[in-house]
């Protein structure tokens, strides 16, 4: 062999002291295992020699000689020895082996004679007795274990029957909550109810208080007048040259005229003995009950002087039936009294003396417009003495009243 070969043979390998031995399969194929000398073969030098050339022989035994000098110098175990080295480890083995046995001897010998002395002096039935006990203790021990493993049983028994119940338990723990968080939130829904239902009930008697207070008529007929015209909610009653009032808003005016003596008259349970007012809106009329047919009031266009006489008719049908309702009042209150005088269709002012009439036809617009007036302020009049007459009892002021 050069010296690389012998080099790279010397580097460490595994010595037999560092072999694991939990390494998987493929780790262990690659460790060999130290040679043993009864290896060597049946020949007593452990050596085989084979035919051919000396000196080949010579060379190999030489590789073989260093190649078992390197692994024996990185192991604990010596490698294939000569047969002089073998004999020579026989041997010591040997010596090795006697020394053991008589030492073995020696030792029996020695708890031989202690045994005979510990017998001669009494100490052996006191082992033996406190063998016993300890044997019945043993057994009284085994037999608690016995009793306790059963104990055991039973309590593992116990345990599991205590888990069923714990798991039940839970289960019934959970129904609970979800019941109570059910019935919490039925609460507090109930309670915002509640108190939903009680800011309704304050609101609504407190709408209740001022509507007690408030008077529906006055609330709902606002007679009032703006410049020569009378007014009725805010529809202008009349016609001037100067001011040509379009029909449409007379029409609405005379319509909330005939609601309010109609509410005013079914207060006072005053049934007219000529006529049936009939409230339709812009498109109102009288219903003479004993002709059977009917008097507009509502006008389609044009101020006419010589046409159009059941518009007039219905006015004079309208002023009679307040006439009427004045006469109702003064039979229980002898001291009302309305400040216009209304006589066949015609009115008349009390501080001048002049009387106006209610028809378009032979008429001006002026005084036809004034004649208007003066009945808004007879209506007006009418209306302040049914709230004064009615004012403690504020129950009849509702919208079927009207």
């Amino acid at each position: 062999m050069n010296e690389h070969t012998i080099a790279e043979l010397s580097l460490p390998v595994f010595s037999a002291p560092d072999i694991n031995f939990e390494l998987n399969s493929s780790e262990l194929d690659h460790i060999i295992p130290p040679f043993k000398v009864s290896d060597a073969g049946a020949g007593g030098n452990g050596f085989t020699l084979l035919g051919g050339d000396t000196s080949d022989l010579n060379n190999q035994t030489r590789i073989a000689a260093n190649l078992l000098n390197i692994v024996s110098g990185h192991s604990a175990v010596d490698h294939p020895l000569c047969e002089e080295c073998a004999d020579s480890l026989l041997d010591l083995m040997d010596q090795e082996l006697k020394l053991t046995v008589e030492e073995c001897h020696h030792y029996q010998k020695f708890f031989v004679k202690k045994f005979e002395v510990l017998g001669n002096d009494g100490e052996l039935d006191t082992l033996t007795k406190e063998l016993e006990k300890l044997k019945e203790e043993e057994e009284r021990l085994m037999n608690e274990l016995a009793s306790l493993q059963e104990e055991e049983k039973a309590t593992e028994g116990d345990i599991a029957v205590g888990e069923e119940e714990k798991e039940r338990l839970d289960q019934e723990e959970q129904r609970y909550w979800r019941e109570y968080s059910r019935q919490r939130s039925e609460l507090m829904l109930t309670d915002d109810l509640h108190r939903s239902l009680e800011c309704q009930l304050s609101y609504a008697q407190s709408q209740l208080a001022k509507l007690k207070k408030t008077n529906v008529f006055n609330a709902t007929f606002h007679i009032w007048h703006s410049g020569h015209f009378g007014t009725i909610n805010n529809f202008r009653l009349g016609r001037l040259p100067s001011a040509p009032v379009d029909w449409s808003e007379i029409n609405a005016a005379w319509g909330q005229t005939v609601l309010l003596l109609t509410a005013l008259a079914r207060k006072m349970n005053l049934t007219f003995e000529k006529f049936r007012l009939v409230p339709y809106g812009n498109h109102s009329y009288i219903e003479v009950l004993a002709e059977h047919r009917e008097l507009p009031l509502y006008g389609s266009g044009g101020f006419r002087f010589l046409w159009d006489t059941k518009f007039d008719a219905a006015m004079v049908a309208f002023l009679e039936c307040l006439q009427q309702f004045k006469e109702e009042v003064e039979k229980g209150d002898s001291g009302f009294c309305l400040p216009y005088r209304m006589d066949k269709g015609k009115i008349e002012d009390s501080a001048t003396g002049n009387s106006y009439s209610v028809k378009i036809q032979f008429n001006s617009e002026e005084q036809w417009t004034k004649a208007l007036k003066f009945l808004l302020t007879n209506l007006k009049w009418g209306l302040a003495w049914v709230t004064s007459q009615f004012a403690k009892d504020q129950g009849w002021m509702t919208n079927e009243s009207l």
